[in-house]
């Protein structure tokens, strides 16, 4: 593996509604965007991709996401939190847009453009092109007695059948890496996909989606995302941050 680069040889706009803690109803939503960060324990040129992302994770007119993958598991450090389904996620986005780019560290900006995530310079530009691109959708997402409350509008348009997806969310993990390339560092992610689940689907009619949040989240340091979604690695078309619950 490169050390500039850990490159692999294998293989929206956005709406935000917070749901607190307390009771509240979904309300409707303004269009934002959505970055993902495919990352690796194992990858030192991760890091740094890590800390550009922080300002990212940081803001609430964005859905930003941490995925960290498995596939440098082998190089003598295995991620603690990894999960296939988010290397496999990658290589969806890299199989729907025909390039077969997959690498770590790399950022997918509302599951079509990729570019390298430790370039802030490289993000700026993706999300101002994509700022340009407005979506008519809307979406909200609200909390209330442990269950979370999906409502989408109606597409203006015909659209193909789409995945709701509810993402659970760290906010924040320090990991000591004892091993691999990292070795001896102490690494801090932020907004760490603990877990991706479909939560229904959506074909263009206005639809309402109710989830258990007790039966997602185990922790009180969690939360959740909600991303729209032509399948697993296409484009996605509105997302959302609903809080998790408290109790």
């Amino acid at each position: 593996m490169l050390k500039s680069l850990c490159h692999a040889l294998a293989f929206a706009t956005v709406a935000l509604v917070g749901g607190g803690a307390s009771a509240q109803s979904p309300t409707r939503s303004s269009p934002l965007m959505v970055i993902e960060l495919f990352t690796s324990q194992g990858c030192s040129s991760c890091p740094a991709a890590d800390a550009v992302f922080k300002s990212y994770a940081a803001r609430r007119d964005l859905v930003a996401l941490s995925m960290s993958v498995d596939y440098w598991d082998y190089l003598g450090w295995k991620d603690t939190l990894a999960s296939p389904k988010f290397s496999k996620r990658q290589r969806a986005y890299a199989q729907a847009r025909g390039d077969g780019q997959v690498y770590t560290p790399q950022v997918v900006v509302n599951g079509r453009d990729h570019v390298v995530g430790s370039s802030k310079g490289d993000i700026e530009a993706a999300l101002k092109a994509h700022a340009a691109k407005p979506s008519a959708l809307t979406l909200a997402a609200g909390l209330e007695k442990g269950t979370i409350t999906i409502n989408i509008g109606q597409a203006s348009d015909v659209v193909p059948e789409m995945t709701v997806w509810l993402a659970v969310v760290q906010s924040e993990a320090n990991i000591d890496v004892k091993a691999g390339e990292n070795r001896g560092r102490k690494l801090t992610y932020f907004n760490v996909v603990r877990d991706l689940v479909p939560a229904g689907m959506w074909s263009g009619a206005t639809t309402t989606i109710r989830q258990s949040a007790s039966a997602l989240s185990s922790g009180a340091n969690q939360r959740f995302a909600v991303l729209v979604q032509r399948g697993t690695g296409g484009p996605i078309v509105a997302a959302t941050w609903v809080d998790a619950p408290t109790n």
